[in-house]
């Protein structure tokens, strides 16, 4: 879906039209009524007055109006723009195209061995790697085990953490994704990833730059 900076203005325009039309309308009625009027017991000139000025408030409210829709409108893409573009941190499926995906473990305090489990789409196991408990950033290459490379597809990531050859905790790895469309949808701001992936705005715990 196209989204357009120029729709507020197009509106507006066509709504300033309008209510040009209705003031140039108005005006020609009070002319007639004035043409028309009794001569012998002729509308006071303060009742003319108050007519034109109320017509006249009215329609600069609706003119304030329409402008701040349309700033308000033009804030709002521009904020969507502010997306496009970035890195997201995110947990959870992540679309891999041939490309490295930059992971960020982080490993229960202690532990003294740590492995990286990548599942697919279908949830099974298809790597698992050894990385240094200090690690808190991994380039994933996208090989399986045996060093075979996988599939596009979408993957998540999750990190076993043991002390003494004993597991202590397992938890979900957030990687950092491309944005390639931000949207306004249900009231919520909807990020759109690499493989048709869509994200809610509020679940991304980072933002950053592309490196390089």
């Amino acid at each position: 879906m196209e989204i357009s900076s120029s729709l507020p203005y197009s509106g507006t325009a066509a709504n300033g039209i309008a209510a040009q039309s209705d003031f140039q309308t108005f005006l020609t009625m009070l002319t007639a009524q004035m043409e028309n009027q009794d001569p012998l017991e002729p509308m006071n000139a303060s009742d003319f007055a108050a007519q034109l000025a109320t017509f006249s408030s009215v329609e600069q409210q609706t003119y304030t109006n329409e402008l701040l829709t349309a700033m308000l409108s033009r804030s709002s893409l521009s904020d969507l723009g502010g997306w496009v573009g970035m890195e997201a941190r995110i947990y959870g499926g992540v679309w891999y195209s041939g490309e490295a995906i930059d992971l960020t473990p982080d490993p229960a305090l202690g532990a003294d061995e740590v492995t990286l489990i990548v599942r697919d789409s279908t949830g099974a196991i298809v790597d698992s790697r050894s990385l240094d408990p200090e690690e808190i950033s991994y380039s994933w290459d996208g090989l399986d085990s045996d060093g075979n490379p996988l599939p596009e597809g979408t993957y998540t990531f999750e990190i076993e953490s043991r002390l003494d050859d004993e597991v202590i905790d397992t938890q979900p790895v957030a990687a950092y994704v491309p944005i390639q469309e931000a949207r306004y949808e249900g009231g919520a701001t909807m990020l759109v990833m690499p493989g048709g992936l869509w994200v809610d705005a509020a679940s991304v715990s980072g933002l950053r730059r592309p490196p390089g």
